[in-house]
């Protein structure tokens, strides 16, 4: 990993070293274009082609249905059901309380206005299945929708070699009473939930993770279409606060944890301490060739580096210009910046808090914000599964009260139909 000291970096320095997941010859999108006009007017025909030709599989069907996923989920092991189960009750219970109803409030006598959730009514989840299958996704993005209330969730997936998806995926599925998966991967599935085909419903909202295509696929799907997206979620990336109260060990261990997704993931260091950097360097060079992972993760530590910084301030200075997916503050002293943090998805505080926990198991979401769209997004919730409605009620008090202040603020604006909306009854009173 590189290493540069934030006091000889300059603002355009700091702005190429923030800057990631870029296509400036819009390679990517050119690609990504072609699979979503295909899939439009294709369907399922063109989803078959992409499985062959992506996926390298041959598929009869594009779904595998209940009878299967529960052959499927019965694989697992005793020890792998257990995991599975309590991440989804430290999932639920967690979103479960993200659910609250609103008061109402009179904002002037006999004026009363309050919102109320109502779910969006059909949503597609896409659960990456690339170079790692990640059932914990498909738990972060099924649990806020269900308890949210959605009507229609549909399961997009790649499939494996032999077409279907892992007993894992399978297991998740039943937990979630979902007694369907389409297998589709990519960019392809995207474009699928947002049109709809022959098989699959077009989708109001789509939620999940992917490589820079499918990240691609959801931004052009969000602008030419009525379908919206949760997030603009990229490649993994985590940014790790450290001084002198540090662990290498452990600061290592979480570098590789983000590494290990992908090539194109991020792991950054920030660090009050030259000694924690090479100490940490050291056991990188420790830990990373044992991993099974270790070229991909190797790929994306060249792709990293350091940062060495005079204070604290400093480091969250740079943390909130990177605007991390994830920020982990290595220090026993967290308490002391925590109030700073502006910018992140998911933060995980003192050196015994692991971003892995919060990956698979602490309760929060690890759907989240990528490529410094923290600065305006927050991860998945149950709110990203709900609209909220506003409401109003005017009694006769009420149109009293407020109708000489919309017909005067009308009357300015010169919109007399809207002035005489109120004067209309306020005359019958």
């Amino acid at each position: 990993m590189k290493t540069y000291n934030y006091s000889d970096l300059s603002k355009s320095d700091i702005q190429k070293l923030v800057q990631r997941n870029v296509d400036p010859a819009e390679e990517i999108r050119a690609v990504v274009e072609g699979v979503i006009e295909n899939v439009r007017a294709n369907g399922d025909k063109a989803l078959l082609e992409y499985a062959a030709r992506f996926d390298n599989v041959e598929l009869k069907s594009l779904t595998i249905e209940k009878e299967e996923l529960v052959g499927l989920a019965a694989t697992l092991l005793p020890e792998q059901k257990l995991a599975l189960q309590t991440a989804y009750e430290n999932i639920y219970k967690f979103h479960q309380s993200q659910l609250k109803t609103e008061d109402k409030v009179e904002t002037m006598p006999g004026v009363t206005c309050w919102r109320e959730l109502r779910p969006i009514e059909k949503v597609g989840l896409y659960i990456p299945g690339g170079t790692a299958v990640l059932p914990s996704t498909f738990l972060m993005l099924g649990i806020p929708a269900r308890i949210a209330g959605c009507r229609e969730i549909v399961i997009c997936s790649p499939p494996q070699k032999d077409g279907k998806v892992n007993g894992f995926i399978a297991y998740v599925a039943q937990l979630l009473g979902i007694e369907r998966i389409y297998l589709i991967g990519g960019a392809q599935a995207v474009a699928a939930m947002a049109y709809g085909t022959e098989s699959i419903t077009k989708v109001d909202k789509i939620f999940g993770p992917g490589n820079q295509y499918v990240t691609k696929a959801k931004t052009i799907i969000q602008s030419t279409t009525n379908t919206a997206i949760d997030m603009p979620a990229g490649p993994s990336e985590v940014l790790v606060i450290a001084d002198e109260t540090a662990i290498p060990a452990y600061i290592a261990a979480d570098l590789l944890a983000q590494a290990e997704h992908g090539v194109d993931s991020q792991s950054v260091l920030v660090t009050t301490s030259k000694d924690i950097a090479e100490k940490t360097i050291a056991e990188l060079e420790k830990q990373l060739p044992v991993l099974p992972r270790a070229q991909i993760a190797q790929k994306a530590i060249d792709n990293s580096y350091i940062i060495l910084v005079n204070n604290l301030d400093e480091a969250m200075a740079f943390s909130n210009e990177y605007a991390p997916e994830h920020l982990i503050l290595s220090t026993a002293n967290w308490q002391l910046i925590i109030d700073k943090i502006i910018n992140a998805g998911s933060v995980f505080l003192g050196n015994l808090t692991p971003e892995s926990a919060g990956d698979y198991a602490s309760g929060t979401n690890h759907t989240l914000p990528t490529s410094a769209y923290a600065k305006a997004y927050s991860g998945v919730s149950v709110d990203s599964f709900v609209k909220k409605v506003t409401f109003q009620h005017i009694t006769p008090e009420g149109i009293k009260n407020i109708g000489p202040t919309v017909e005067t603020l009308a009357e300015l604006e010169g919109l007399q139909a809207h002035r005489n909306a109120v004067t209309v009854r306020m005359s019958e009173l």
